[in-house]
């Protein structure tokens, strides 16, 4: 009788889909806890950065953020936020987050920061980059992401060309590409961010610790190895 064959370790990349919103604090934070984990791994591991709106009817302009939110949350013994951001501030500098919720004015819409994403995705890294730079300007600088200067500024930030940036988002290039994604992974039920989908076999929704995201790249290679 012939033995079975064992498993081996697979050398395959692991694809990873981060479902996102750069207005979402717990995206960023879960986001750090997965490099983590993915800094642990000893196999190659890649990440795509995927749209999502946490709330799509936001104007371009954007809003002012403190009546949006009190809007949103409610307002002191009501504010249903308070606990969420008090759990944010304990756990940003576990991670190299530096939450500075007082300085945010404007609520952004952000479609625009998801096209730039797009754009810079296809040079290498610079997708991640471009995420992380969109995070900090956000929550730590106070900045306008939705503002184009912003986002041109960025784009210059992590080597995309800036006078072409500016003109394309000045223009609705790969605006209705970005929403039909937003809507097809609506479509798959996701209704909350962050959400890792793994070799698009499985998920690991929201923050999690880097146990969970080594839990889930073992599994993802697992699955990727035949008998």
């Amino acid at each position: 009788m012939a033995k079975k064959k064992s498993k081996k370790p697979s050398n395959q990349i692991v694809q990873v889909d981060i479902v996102s919103d750069v207005v979402c604090p717990w995206c960023w934070l879960g986001y750090r806890l997965f490099d983590k984990a993915r800094k642990q791994y000893n196999r190659p591991v890649q990440l795509s950065w995927r749209p999502y709106m946490l709330d799509p009817t936001v104007p371009a302009e954007g809003m002012d953020y403190k009546a949006y939110m009190k809007n949103k949350f409610g307002d002191g013994p009501n504010d249903k936020f308070s606990a969420m951001r008090d759990m944010l501030l304990e756990k940003g500098p576990d991670v190299g987050i530096d939450f500075r919720f007082k300085d945010v004015s404007r609520r952004p819409n952000t479609l625009n920061a998801h096209r730039l994403i797009k754009w810079a995705q296809n040079n290498e890294d610079a997708g991640t980059e471009t995420a992380e730079k969109l995070f900090k300007a956000f929550f730590t600088e106070g900045e306008d992401i939705g503002d184009t200067s912003v986002l041109t500024r960025i784009a210059g930030e992590v080597g995309l060309d800036t006078e072409l940036t500016q003109s394309l988002l000045e223009g609705d290039q790969d605006s209705k590409a970005v929403q039909e994604e937003i809507m097809f992974f609506r479509g798959l039920g996701i209704s909350g961010v962050p959400t890792f989908i793994y070799n698009g076999q499985f998920a690991v929704q929201g923050a999690q610790d880097p146990e969970a995201h080594l839990d889930a790249m073992k599994k993802a290679a697992e699955l990727g190895v035949e008998d």
